[in-house]
């Protein structure tokens, strides 16, 4: 099927410091996903106060949000450039990857919205603050899915092209 299966490339001769640290930030993106997804459900079947949720919320929105953020701005504005040249076959993939990015921060923006709205939301009305922590649930759940296949469609063009061709010659570090 590919040259460069997932399952072989963390033994692969080439994975060096740039694969390494881009699988590690799309693992932890993966992580925080989970980790959200799991705390909402958590604050939904109301095993956790929503004083205590408020700010745990905010705290793993940040470094998610944040993140994802920063993340694409660096492959949108040096990596996807820099492998575009390196391999121009490769330019429909990520002309893909630069239009999901455009739809995640679209997505993103949503999900501020639901948690602005949980986190404004006054915890003595009970069934107001339920309601816009399930809206936020759901939209979390939507922009979870499309992340996480985002990431993994990266992975799969981003990983075999360093694999193949070596990171100094592709990026010259």
């Amino acid at each position: 099927m590919r040259l460069h299966p997932r399952e072989t490339w963390a033994s692969h001769a080439n994975l060096g410091g740039i694969a390494r640290f881009w699988l590690e930030r799309h693992e932890m993106f993966r992580r925080l996903d989970e980790t959200i997804r799991s705390g909402t459900g958590t604050a939904l079947s109301e095993r956790i106060d929503a004083a205590d949720f408020k700010p745990w919320l905010l705290q793993h929105l940040r470094w998610q949000l944040g993140g994802l953020e920063e993340h694409h701005q660096v492959e949108d504005l040096h990596y996807f450039p820099v492998f575009r040249r390196a391999e121009p076959r490769l330019a429909p993939g990520f002309e893909l990857l630069d239009r999901d990015h455009k739809g995640l921060h679209t997505a993103i923006g949503g999900i501020i919205e639901h948690a602005n709205a949980v986190l404004g939301a006054e915890d003595t009305d009970r069934a107001k603050s339920r309601a816009a922590l399930a809206r936020f649930h759901d939209a979390h759940l939507d922009l979870g899915r499309e992340l996480l296949r985002h990431l993994d469609d990266e992975d799969d063009l981003v990983i075999p092209l360093l694999l193949e061709r070596g990171e100094h010659a592709i990026t010259g570090g």
